[in-house]
């Protein structure tokens, strides 16, 4: 079976040794009639409930949200991933992610609330409950007649997630479980009908999962909401359990089970967090650039500034970018899902899988997207001036609810270790090939470069070449690091972040090359200037980056000639023949933007 998915679908991870075609990835070009219908009923919903009463989220309005929250599943929006059987809309992959996209724009309150009720609340009985779990509950929350909260968290178990000291006793008669324990940051506590709950049995070495409804007699109780920088409207609160009777039944999964669960809801929380970015990129640059069109300094529009416009094409290249990485994925994983039905696998076991084998790009693009969110709202602020700092402009508002994407869904920091460390694991199963490329860059560092001009008269000929060579960056500072420290790589944490950081600028720079490449066979190079403008603008601090991150690596574990020859083999990997002219890109960039006055890609 195996055997037959591998001819059909590139494995996870492989992009960094296999070269993909532009016709071998999906685009936000490609999207269906019905995906684009999907997307304009979601934007409309959004506008009309979310953005038209921004204020109220920000007031802390929690009935807001949860009125909010039922309307989107009167509309079928909850239940746009669950399977047409138990009441939902049984959509693909894709479709799943494009309305988590734009349904996460207007606001980071409701955004957390959809996503912690179709993700993580709902998600985990759909692909590990009985079939009596699924018919019990997930009908009532795919239709927003019930929501579901996710209890992971504890004071002593953040992102050590399996070291959770709440405890599940099995009663005498064998008919229910006794949980104790307290739960911490529980999003949608507030207004939730069913926990799925992480508790150890006895001394298990894996903590177990559990489907607890939420009834305050059975020894259920909740601090109040807590009072955060962001997301104000979303209700977060720390649950306690104390011997709440939860029947044997309510088991989700087998015994043991509950930290794989735990790990595979957050491989889909974490590609589904960078879709939850996207939105809010696209509605922060529109503002800035429709604010830059109306600010007069000095008799003139700052739109004019060339400060100014520096800023707007940066924030449209890293949402542009984040797009071309997040459906490139998304589609990866939806076919894989199919591929793995088509043998005969169950839908569970294939959703499972599938987002599983990609575990690697989720980490990618939480990372990457997460933090391009927030650079996007900070230089909106920076756009607005002093009323960027100002309530009344929704700038402060954008920075603050993106600042928790950089720590749910496990943090930056963790999915920077994780996404590396499971490339290595990948490469010692043999589902990467890792050792043969990187044994092939070693002979290339011992021998003489060729100085021929190669030719670069198609579009993105150097490009394509240069992503080649970063590639040979991470397998040289990679795989001689794995040489060097072999299983304690782990301990060697700030070089498994520069690594990482080389990882994720491939991954990002050759979705926006491969998407653009794309768009311009079908559309012609002339119509998809500013897209290739910010393909190359994107690809250039991306090689920054890389020369950075490679020699930080590089210094950190080689010493004398080794240290030396990698350093040497950096440099030629890092050089252009022609050095793209950055300024003149941007302009490119910027001049679409200030006539279309909003983001327009």
């Amino acid at each position: 079976m195996a055997d037959t998915i591998e001819k059909n679908v590139t494995r996870g991870g492989q992009f960094l040794v296999k070269e993909t075609k532009c016709e071998d990835i999906f685009t936000p070009e490609d999207f269906s009639e019905e995906q684009l219908m999907m997307r304009d009923s979601v934007k409309e919903f959004v506008d009309k409930e979310l953005w038209a009463h921004k204020d109220r989220f920000e007031k802390k309005d929690y009935a807001y949200t949860e009125s909010s929250m039922r309307k989107a599943g009167e509309l079928g929006l909850l239940g746009v991933a669950v399977p047409e059987e138990y009441g939902g809309l049984g959509m693909g992959f894709v479709s799943t992610m494009l309305v988590c996209d734009y349904i996460s724009g207007a606001t980071g309150s409701f955004s957390t609330a959809f996503g912690a009720h179709t993700g993580i609340g709902t998600m985990p009985i759909t692909l590990y409950g009985t079939e009596e779990q699924k018919k019990k509950y997930v009908p009532k929350l795919a239709s927003g007649e019930w929501f579901g909260a996710y209890c992971l968290t504890e004071p002593g178990a953040g992102s050590d997630a399996n070291s959770g000291k709440t405890k599940a006793v099995l009663s005498e008669d064998g008919k229910y479980y006794s949980i104790t324990g307290q739960k911490m940051w529980i999003s949608n506590a507030g207004f939730c009908s069913v926990f799925i709950v992480f508790a150890r049995i006895g001394d298990d070495k894996n903590i177990t999962g559990f489907i607890v409804e939420n009834d305050p007699a059975n020894g259920i109780s909740m601090n109040e909401e807590e009072h955060k920088l962001g997301i104000r409207a979303s209700s977060t609160r720390q649950v306690f359990f104390n011997d709440t009777k939860v029947p044997v039944e309510n088991m989700l999964s087998e015994r043991g089970n509950g930290f794989k669960i735990a790990m595979n809801a957050l491989n889909v929380g974490r590609i589904k967090l960078a879709a939850a970015c996207l939105d809010a990129q696209r509605r922060v640059t529109s503002n800035a650039v429709k604010y830059a069109n109306e600010r007069i300094q000095f008799n003139t529009a700052i739109a004019s500034f060339g400060a100014i416009r520096s800023k707007l094409a940066e924030m449209a290249t890293n949402a542009y970018a984040g797009e071309s990485a997040s459906y490139r994925a998304a589609k990866d994983i939806e076919d894989r899902i199919a591929a793995r039905e088509a043998e005969g696998t169950s839908h569970q076991e294939a959703e499972l899988k599938g987002v599983e084998e990609y575990a690697i790009e989720c980490s990618i693009l939480k990372v990457a997207v997460s933090e391009d969110v927030q650079s996007c709202a900070d230089e909106g602020i920076q756009i607005f001036g002093g009323m960027g700092f100002s309530e009344d402009t929704p700038m402060e508002s954008a920075w603050r609810d993106a600042r928790i994407a950089r720590i749910y869904e496990g943090t930056n920091e963790i999915n920077r270790m994780l996404s590396v460390g499971m490339l290595i694991k990948k490469a010692m199963k043999g589902h990467v090939d890792l050792l043969g490329p990187a044994m092939k860059v070693q002979e290339e560092l011992m021998g003489i470069p060729s100085f021929d001009t190669p030719d670069f008269s198609e579009l993105f000929a150097e490009e394509k070449g240069i992503i080649a060579n970063l590639k040979k960056v991470f397998l040289m500072v990679a795989g001689s690091a794995v040489q060097k420290y072999g299983p304690d790589l782990d301990s060697h944490q700030q070089l498994l972040m520069a690594a990482s950081d080389i990882l994720i600028e491939i991954y990002m720079a050759e979705s926006t090359i491969l998407r653009t490449e794309k768009l311009a066979k079908k559309e012609g190079e002339a119509k998809v200037q500013e897209q290739i403008a910010m393909a190359k603008l994107y690809l250039y601090k991306a090689v920054d980056i890389v020369n950075q991150k490679g020699k930080e690596g590089i210094i950190s574990f080689a010493e004398g000639d080794e240290q030396r020859m990698m350093l040497m083999g950096l440099k030629r990997f890092t050089k252009y023949t022609n050095n793209p002219n950055v300024v003149a890109l941007r302009e490119v960039i910027t001049s679409k933007l200030v006539a279309e006055n909003e983001y327009c890609f």
